[in-house]
């Protein structure tokens, strides 16, 4: 009851204002009209807002939640000088909210009288275009997820929703996804918190991400059960099957859901006790070595009747890394794919230390292992996505550029879906019924209408991928590569991306030559029976000044 006062107070105060106001204009004088016509106008502009079902913001905060749109509507010079500048990074610029609003919402997201970008800043970049462009007619970019044995490859498109679980957003969030999802044949990650109903209402492609508390696939003790996971990975909707190694929201931590929170409907999800405290492990307890990873990845996929397995990680020390793919080697067990995902962050709540300061940023790690693969020989057999601030096509682009077969958006869906960047996801009181689990906050998101915009925000994003391809002279982005990007170094100073992450050549790890230091220093260092080093890195480090014979000629 508190909670619907706090939205409802300036609209229970306004009808309040305008009942006694017209009493008063009727017993004592005429002039406190003036007080009951604009409180009877603005009563039925509530009306209107609770009724309404395209904005939530309206819903949830009737009368005072059109100031956002009026602020929206101050021009754009006020706004910058004296509100928000268009680039202001907090984390996303309002720059990147409105190009997501405009394309969920099927408006014109063209920009007039120029870049707003500061083109001749440092870390300013850009794409090279061709003097022979060439046209692009279907935008619905694919790629086939499936090694060698995968006997159910699965034909995803190059623009997907990142891993959220339900519990951090939402119910009718994720219906809405998953709709959306549907209408425009992509792929939605459920997240480690379980497949629950509203993942499957509208049998939209799913993505089973299953972390250390293996949630929906896990015995009454918590471990993993082959069981229940064969009888959920088995059904058609789900595509396929992502082991979270780690996050970058929140590298190297697990989590506890308290027990108040934990309701039949999550509990249902994730197979765990009404009311009971859920503990999400920082580690895994069915691996814990490489090789048990692979031969966990040869399990699932058996289990699931042939599925697309892989895992999803954030970089951390990158010979635990060199360690999986030794092992690939050794065992001859290769994942299906690899989600890289950047410590840019995510949307579950973390300590500003883990958010700031933990995680190999998404470029970096991205192309380590990228490179990696390329120098063992079997990038071709796996397949890499990307997730780490992904909002349009230029950064589609960039990432793809950089060794990335697809991309996932967890953010930007949001933004889809109605979320303003309140940064409130962690006190249940979403102004926009994104990420709560209040019942009437998130009545506000009315599902059908946002299923729309999360289609179109996908399908229009493409459009403008294939636009710059086609300035590019690329007939599809899998022909993305580093130097097809330019950043601006300094004041004079220009590189490729080529440049600034150079390639590995085919093959090349396995001749033990390491150009690059970071192989130098940490491929040795790598056993594919254990995550721990080989030795000290005092020990690798002193190898830097004994250069190999091929580095040095």
């Amino acid at each position: 009851m508190q909670r619907w006062l706090t939205r409802y107070t300036a609209f229970y105060l306004i009808v309040f204002l305008c009942f006694v106001s017209l009493l008063l204009s009727i017993s004592r004088s005429p002039a406190w009209l003036f007080l009951a016509l604009p409180c009877a106008a603005l009563s039925l502009l509530g009306l209107v807002d609770i009724t309404q079902t395209r904005h939530a913001i309206r819903r949830n905060y009737p009368v005072i939640g059109n100031l956002r749109y009026f602020f929206e509507a101050i021009r754009p010079e006020i706004r910058q000088y004296f509100l928000e500048s268009e680039g202001q990074e907090l984390p996303f610029s309002r720059a990147d909210r409105s190009l997501v609003y405009q394309r969920a919402k099927q408006e014109i997201d063209k920009r007039p009288f120029g870049t707003l970008q500061e083109i001749y800043s440092n870390g300013y970049e850009w794409m090279n275009h061709s003097m022979a462009p060439i046209k692009i007619t279907d935008s619905n970019f694919r790629t086939i997820i499936g090694g060698p044995h995968c006997t159910q490859p699965y034909s995803m498109s190059v623009f997907n929703i990142s891993a959220m679980s339900f519990g951090a957003l939402s119910a009718n969030a994720i219906l809405a996804l998953n709709k959306g999802a549907k209408m425009g044949e992509f792929a939605h990650d459920t997240g480690e918190g379980g497949v629950s109903h509203y993942h499957t209402r509208h049998q939209g492609d799913l993505i089973w991400n299953i972390g250390s508390g293996y949630f929906g696939c896990r015995d009454d003790q918590g471990n993993f059960s082959p069981e229940r996971f064969a009888e959920t990975a088995t059904k058609d909707y789900i595509k396929m099957i992502e082991i979270k190694l780690s996050q970058g929201a929140k590298p190297g931590q697990g989590g506890i859901l308290p027990g108040p929170k934990v309701t039949p409907e999550i509990a249902l999800a994730r197979g765990v006790p009404v009311g009971v405290d859920c503990l999400s492990p920082a580690s895994h307890s069915a691996f814990s070595t490489p090789i048990e990873l692979l031969h966990f990845v040869a399990q699932l996929r058996e289990l699931s009747g042939g599925k697309p397995v892989g895992f999803k990680l954030c970089i951390g020390h990158p010979w635990e890394w060199f360690a999986i793919a030794k092992a690939m080697l050794k065992t001859g067990i290769t994942p299906d794919f690899i989600v890289v995902d950047g410590a840019e962050g995510g949307t579950g709540a973390a300590p500003v230390e883990f958010v700031d300061h933990v995680g190999t940023p998404l470029r970096e790690a991205l192309r380590l292992v990228h490179n990696t693969l390329v120098g063992i020989g079997l990038r071709e057999q796996v397949k890499l996505g990307a997730s780490g601030k992904v909002i349009t096509a230029f950064d589609m682009a960039r990432i793809m550029a950089l060794g990335a077969d697809w991309c996932n958006s967890g953010r930007g869906f949001m933004f889809a879906v109605g979320c303003i960047q309140a940064q409130a996801c962690h006190t249940d009181k979403c102004p926009t019924g994104v990420a709560t689990q209040d019942p009437q906050r998130q009545k506000a998101l009315v599902v059908d209408d946002k299923a729309v915009r999360v289609s179109s925000f996908h399908r229009n994003t493409l459009k403008a991928l294939a636009e710059l391809l086609a300035a590019a002279g690329l007939p599809h982005p899998n022909q993305l590569r580093p130097h097809h990007i330019a950043r601006r170094i300094s004041n004079g100073e220009v590189r490729v991306l080529s440049a600034l992450f150079p390639d590995l050549e085919k093959g090349e790890l396995l001749q033990e030559h390491y150009r690059q230091t970071i192989f130098r220093v940490g491929w040795p260092m790598a056993s594919a029976d254990s995550f721990e080093p080989a030795y000290s890195l005092s020990k690798a480090l002193s190898n830097l000044s004994e250069p190999n014979k091929e580095t040095a000629a």
